[in-house]
């Protein structure tokens, strides 16, 4: 079992959130928790190409896009000015909506950048220690109490 202490729970967010079509993987090493970037053309140290299958090291999948996009929808749904949260809440209906739910809180509710940037990043490192979890490199009592620990943070009642 790895130190999750050692971990960087952001690096392997980042890894489960990249929705890109790049030939690319990030993988872990399960006995240490470095986790290393790979491509089909340099591998894992930018100049040899290797396959997958011959590393011990464990693929990060990313997780589906709906749920970064539950973030969004949830976050919406939280906040407690009536208008920014249906402002919110249209803002991430149909393609684009990533953009639009990021333009719309940057241009017309900048005071809630904090709050979402917390939100989104404590359920991303939360993500990071399920993954942990399920792929055995953690155990539950360590990841239980990880998530007790931080729990999600509150979302403004009002805008400023």
């Amino acid at each position: 079992m790895l130190e999750l202490s050692r971990v960087d729970l952001e690096e392997i967010a980042v890894a489960l959130a990249d929705q890109s079509a790049y030939e690319h993987r990030y993988l872990i090493n399960p006995q240490t928790g470095e986790i290393v970037f790979w491509t089909s053309d340099t591998g894992i140290d930018g100049e040899t190409p290797v396959a997958l299958e011959e590393l011990d090291l464990i693929c990060i999948d990313p997780l589906p896009s709906h749920v970064w996009y539950q973030d969004m929808a949830d976050f919406a749904g939280q906040v407690g000015d009536e208008q920014a949260g249906r402002r919110l809440e249209r803002a991430i209906r149909g393609k684009g909506a990533f953009r639009r739910f990021k333009d719309e809180l940057h241009e017309r509710y900048p005071d809630l950048l904090p709050a979402w940037t917390a939100f989104r990043d404590t359920r991303a490192r939360r993500r990071a220690v399920d993954w942990l979890e399920s792929n055995s490199l953690i155990d539950n009592n360590t990841a239980t109490r990880y998530r007790d620990e931080h729990p999600e943070p509150d979302v403004p009642a009002t805008t400023a």
